[in-house]
């Protein structure tokens, strides 16, 4: 089996990096490295919008995943026996905090209601293996706690 360029570099990058995390101080950073610090917010509120979908939102912070990954943002709302999982998409890994929302149809899901939920929101990094797949999905930061669902329908 032929070894291609990219390929090559990428198995070089990764045996850098995985020295580099090996040989690093256990006390560099809080967080368990200096070079992964992710964190996420669920805002205390979500809304039923007219046309019956929810929206969640919040504020997230992550640094750069690894070379073959990517972080996506899933939320999650869930009340009484009813739960509904939707994406907010793709997370920008600069450091910076950003904001996030997410929204998913209620069509499926109509005893969503006014009320008391719990709400997660969720970093996901994702990591390829070379094919179109995951080889990997690590849940890198979260945060859920009870929420108000205001219904503007």
């Amino acid at each position: 089996m032929a070894t291609t360029g990219p390929r090559m570099a990428l198995a070089a990058l990764a045996a850098l990096g995985a020295t580099a995390v090996f040989t690093a101080p256990a006390h560099a950073a809080p967080y368990g490295g200096d070079h992964y610090v992710h964190g996420i917010y669920v805002s205390p509120e979500a809304h039923i919008a007219s046309d019956g979908t929810i929206h969640l939102f919040g504020e997230y912070h992550c640094t750069t995943p690894s070379p073959s990954g990517a972080v996506q943002i899933k939320a999650t709302i869930e009340q009484e026996d009813v739960r509904l999982s939707i994406g907010g998409g793709d997370a920008r890994c600069d450091g910076a905090v950003h904001a996030w929302s997410a929204h998913g149809t209620l069509r499926l899901t109509p005893t969503v209601h006014a009320g008391e939920a719990l709400a997660r929101a969720e970093l996901q990094e994702i990591r390829f293996g070379g094919g179109l797949l995951p080889r990997s999905i690590d849940t890198v930061a979260q945060d859920a706690h009870p929420v108000r669902v205001i219904d503007h329908r």
